[in-house]
Parts: C-alpha cells; structure tokens; sequence
C-alpha cells in the first residue's frame, strides 16, 4: 500500500558494529527477564559445581586410602567404597542438575524468541511507511526470523555453558589453593594470556560476523524479490541476471561466514595450546613436591583434576566464542530494528472528531517530499465538496499516490495541513480516522484465508449476506460461486488461481462492504478487461453516492463523469475543472487526452508502395 519515494528501494547501507559491549548488555538484560528461571538456573548450577568440585577431592582421598593401605599391608575396601560411594552419588546429582537446567534454559530462550518476535510485530505495525520505503522487504523479514532465531538459539545453547564455566572459574581457584598455593600462582598467571587472546581474535571476528548476516539479509531479500516477481522474471528473460546476482550475494555470504568463523576458531587452537603448557609446568612442579613430601599423590592427583576443571570452562568459552559473535551480531541487527524511529505518536483523543463525516476534504498549503534535498509537493491547495467524486490525473511522478498516502497519513506533512469537514486530520487518531475511508488501490493485495474472510477484511463481524451484497455490488458474485468451493474458496498473497481482475474484484468489493465516508481509487479497475471494467464502472457510480471521492486514474475514459477532474504536474495543481471544460481550455489535461486517444498521424502504406 505505498509508494516508494524518489531514489528509495534499495537496501541501506550497514553499519559497522562498534558496540560489543552495548549489545551484549541488553541481551543479558532480556535474559534477565525471566527471573525465576534464570534464578533457579543460577541456583542449581552452583548447588552442581560444588558438587563438581568436591569429585576430585573425594577421589585423591580414596587414591590416598589405597597407597596409605597397600604401604601398611592391607586395603581399608570398607572406607574406599564408602568413599567412591559419596562420588558417585555426587555424579548423580550433578546430572539430574544438568538436565533441569538445560530444560530450564530451553524454555528461557523460547521464551525470549517468543516475546521479541512479539516486540518485532509491534514495532513494525507502528513504524512509518518510509521505514519500509528504504528497504528491501526481505532484508526486514530477515532481521525478524533469522536474527531472531540466530539469538535465541546461541543464548539457549551457550547461557547453561557459560553460567557452568563461571562458576568453575571462580570455584576451581578456591580448591587450588586449600592444596597447594604454589601449584594455584602456575595455573593462574596463565589466565592473562588467556584473556588477551581472547580479545585479540575478537576484535578481528566480530566485523566479519556483522557481515555475514548483512550479508544474509541482503541474499533473502533478493532470494524473497525472485519469487515474488517469479512471472516477470521469466516474461522478461532475467533469469541468468537473477541467478548472476543470488551469486554474488551467496559467495559474499560464503567468504563472509568463511572468515568470521576461521578467525573466531582459532581460539580454540590457542587455549588449547595454553592449557597444555600450563599441564606440563603444573606437572613438572606437582612432581617436585611430591618427591619433597610437601604433597601426596592423592592431593597431586586432585590438582591435576581441578586444572583440567580450570581449563575445559576456558576452552569452552573459546570454543562458544564464535557463536557469541555471532549472536550479538544478529542481537545488533534486531535492535536495531526495534529502535528504530517510529511514527508520530496520535493525539490524546477526548472525543471522536469524525464520529460523522460529510466528506468536505481540503489540503491546505501541503507540502512534503520524501528526500530533504528532493521536492515534490510544494504548497498544494485542494478542496473536494461533500459527494464530489475528484478524479487526479498526471504523468507518473507527479504526486497523484502520494496525495491520497497523505490523506491516509501513511506519512506526515513537511508543511500545511488536511482537514476533512474542518477537523485536522494529524489531531485525530490514525485509526479512527482511516475507518472512514475506503481505498481500493492498483496492487491487489489478498491475505491466506476464503474469499469471504478476504471481502470482511475490515468488518470482520459482517455477517455472509452482508459480504454476498458487497461481492454483487462489485460485480464480483458470479465468478465467486463459479469457483469450487464458492465463498469459502481458500486464496492467498500468491494465489495463481485468480485472474488479476478477479483478485481485483476481490479488493473492490472489500471497500463496497465497509461503507465509507470518503473512498480512494487508485487505478482501481486497471487489472479488468473491458467489459469487466464496464460493470465495474456502475457498481463505483453506485458507491460513491453520497459519498467523496478520490480517483485516480491514467485512462481518461474511467474520469469522463468526475465533478472535478485536478491535473498534476510535478507536485502542483496545474489545472481543475470538469472534462468538458479543461478540454475546451487546451491546457494540460487536453494535451493528455489527445496523446491517449489521438489516431495514428500516418496511414500505413498500400502493400507493394
């Protein structure tokens, strides 16, 4: 239902993302919005890895019980199976905790994905029509669907991960050091080298993750353009242009995501090489104090463990450090989306202003252009009387749409204002003042569902005569029960079962059933044969009695009975009056109507001449 402004419909261009940190934040702000969740998963992970870390203490006694027995002649079993008892129970524990949390987290990240897609409908019901205008459809759809879920899906897979690995990090030390200070400095001076390679290789993958979902948005929204305009594609011969460009879009998004994740995966090579190192000093120093007596083979034992223990949570979030980048990237793009500016807010409304309307319409020094640097309207005046039916006419681009867009306040004036029956319409809510207005327009739009739901799409408590009369009125009936299943016949946004002037009907016989006060025809009958166009034509004499309306129109033919026919010519009203009286003038509208109807200047030649 818009129009795209001058120089709009291509994508923008991304930004390059600079707010790790930012980002990061508000996603672990909408993680915290489950409370209870997040509580009980933070609660049960700790109650876990204390039991974790207690495993291999318990262990290096019960390694301890069996060197201290085998040096006096006798192995207290006894004790040693009391002991790996305690151990297996711990184990137990722990893995009943694990399963908890990781439904636990499931259920947090649906949750998330849930009420940001509810946050992303919101948002896109209530952002201007510009907002779309400078933007492939397929790139929007992208940051609701694949970013989205991208998010969710990395927050689900990495929070139980990362909650675990904290705790470890934090916990593991305190162990350490109630065995062996010394041994704990080896393990920990390694941890600044750990967190400097972190920082290094992230400030190289980061950009690269933003890219490839950019990247992503822009192949959907090519991939969403080809199928859309499937028939033209192939009408047109532009199939090898589109296959040229969805590869170029898709070997951009391989060497995108190539190198996002070769970079980030070198973190792993790298702890891993940290954590051996920090093995083999740990070992060389564990055995020289245990050869000095300073330690057991039990508390050696135990050590060895906790470094693993201080290590795996390392190399985890090494290994998850990708799909981190990833995430926030997508997160970046996605609220981006949801703080995007939104329209004017409608004025606080004491009373309905339009409760009934006449259909006195009047621009009143209208001006506005969709680019600052590109006029398009420039102080317009209008006025339409009660029932008068105002056709608009001009070559394309003169502004014809983007009146009507104007009335509808798809956008809001630079300058000016539009009154109907003397009541500026930017001081009513948009809502109760498009209920008044009745707008068929030249792209048939036509949702999932019966071709009875499609006519009471605005009234949807119209009860099945109520839509049987509309369809009559547009001249629409007879087709409909022709069809199979009649009214009842399932149609969609890419039904190809409808001719385009049924679909068209379709949309006409919506506006018939709403009744309203002021009704906008925009190439209302261009996708109807002649004939079609005819019945048509009677059934738009009936509706718009009483009542005012806006017609829009390239043939002139469709006009001829419009009480004011208006002529634009780049965003001013050249000229209006009625047709018998702008044809007599020989302006503007004339030299429109001579170039539509005029006979061809030259004869075509005798065969043989």
């Amino acid at each position: 239902m818009t129009m795209r402004g001058p120089g709009m419909g291509g994508g923008p261009a991304m930004k390059k993302a600079d707010d790790f940190r930012g980002t990061s934040r508000r996603i672990v702000a909408l993680i915290q919005r489950d409370r209870f969740r997040l509580a009980s998963v933070l609660g049960f992970g700790a109650l876990m890895v204390c039991g974790m870390l207690a495993i291999p203490t318990i262990l290096g006694d019960a390694t301890d019980l069996v060197i201290r027995g085998s040096a006096a002649g006798g192995v207290d079993f006894g004790a040693l199976a009391r002991t790996l008892g305690i151990a297996l129970g711990i184990a137990l524990v722990t893995f009943v905790i694990t399963v908890h949390n990781g439904r636990t987290i499931a259920k947090m990240a649906q949750h998330m994905a849930f009420e940001l897609r509810e946050e992303a409908d919101r948002k896109i019901a209530s952002l201007p029509l510009s907002y779309f205008d400078a933007r492939p459809r397929g790139e929007v759809l992208s940051r609701v669907t694949n970013d989205i879920d991208n998010l969710t899906q990395t927050v689900g897979q990495v929070t139980q991960r990362i909650v675990q690995g904290v705790l470890f990090i934090v916990g593991v030390p305190i162990m350490m050091l109630t065995i062996s200070p010394v041994l704990t400095v080896i393990v920990v001076v390694t941890l600044p080298l750990t967190l400097l390679a972190t920082r290094l290789i992230g400030k190289r993958s980061q950009p690269r993750f933003v890219k490839q979902w950019a990247t992503t948005g822009k192949l959907n929204g090519h991939v969403e353009e080809m199928i859309t305009g499937h028939q033209l594609v192939t009408l047109f011969g532009r199939r090898d242009e589109g296959a040229a460009v969805f590869k170029r879009h898709n070997e951009e998004l391989y060497e995108n995501t190539v190198r996002a994740q070769w970079v980030s995966g070198l973190l792993g090579p790298a702890m891993m090489f940290l954590g051996w190192f920090t093995y083999v000093l740990v070992a060389v120093a564990g055995g020289l104090q245990v050869a000095a007596g300073a330690l057991t083979f039990g508390q050696i034992q135990a050590f060895i463990q906790y470094t693993g223990q201080f290590q795996n949570p390392l190399n985890m979030l090494a290994a998850l450090f990708g799909q981190v980048q990833s995430a926030v990237a997508s997160g970046e793009r996605v609220f981006e989306l949801l703080d995007a500016d939104e329209q004017s807010p409608d004025p606080v409304a004491v009373d309905d202003a339009l409760a009934r309307v006449e259909g006195r319409v009047a621009f009143e020094d209208v001006s506005f252009r969709y680019l600052p640097d590109e006029p398009l309207i420039e102080n317009l005046w209008l006025s339409a009387e009660p029932g008068q039916t105002v056709a608009i006419v001009g070559p394309t681009g003169a502004g014809k749409t983007t009146l009507v867009n104007l009335l509808m306040r798809f956008y809001d004036l630079d300058a000016g204002r539009i009154t109907v029956d003397g009541v500026d319409v930017s001081t009513v809510e948009r809502e109760r003042m498009r209920r008044r207005i009745g707008m068929v327009l030249q792209d048939t739009w036509l949702f999932d569902g019966t071709i009875a739901e499609n006519i009471a799409y605005g009234r949807p408590e119209a009860t099945r005569d109520e839509v049987v009369e509309a369809a009559s009125a547009a001249h629409a009936d007879h087709f409909i029960r022709t069809l199979p299943d009649g009214y009842d016949t399932v149609v969609g946004a890419e039904e190809g079962s409808l001719s385009a002037g049924e679909r068209q009907l379709i949309t006409i016989a919506r506006a018939f059933l709403i009744d309203p006060s002021i009704l906008i025809l925009d190439e209302a009958t261009s996708s109807v044969d002649t004939r079609t166009e005819m019945l048509v034509q009677q059934g738009m004499i009936a509706l718009r009695q009483g009542r005012t309306s806006f017609v829009i129109a390239h043939r002139l033919s469709t006009i001829r009975d419009a009480d004011v026919i208006v002529v634009m010519e780049h965003g001013r009203v050249v000229e209006q009056g009625d047709h018998d009286e702008l044809l007599a003038s020989g302006g503007a509208y004339a030299r429109l109507y001579e170039a539509q109807f005029a006979q061809p200047a030259v004869e075509e030649e005798p065969a043989g001449a």
